[in-house]
């Protein structure tokens, strides 16, 4: 029973604490719009780390490659197919990007 009492307890205060942070009107005139900022990080970012990846999943091919070159067909495949979900999220950003801003 107690534990019920707790979780009571917990569901009042979300329920009390959600519209305490609701956003005004009038409270946001004079506020910096800093999320183009956010944005063009948010892609530098994303676009840095995909090319780390892409580098590394390359090298990687590579690697096999010259260990096993009878099985060019699998490894090139799965490269392709690699770097191409590699690319997505970058596009994936983008496209949240323009969507935000």
């Amino acid at each position: 029973m107690k534990k019920f009492g707790y979780v009571l307890f917990a569901v009042s205060i979300l329920m009390v604490a959600a519209p305490a942070f609701a956003q005004g009107g009038a409270a946001t005139t004079g506020v910096l719009n800093l999320s183009p900022l956010a944005a063009a990080l948010g892609m530098a970012l994303a676009s840095g780390l995909c090319g780390l990846g892409q580098g590394k999943a390359t090298a990687s091919a590579c690697e096999a490659l010259a260990r096993n070159p009878a099985a060019r067909a699998g490894i090139q495949f799965a490269l392709i197919l690699g770097l191409a979900l590699i690319e997505s999220l970058a596009l994936y950003t983008l496209v949240i990007i323009f969507a935000k801003v």
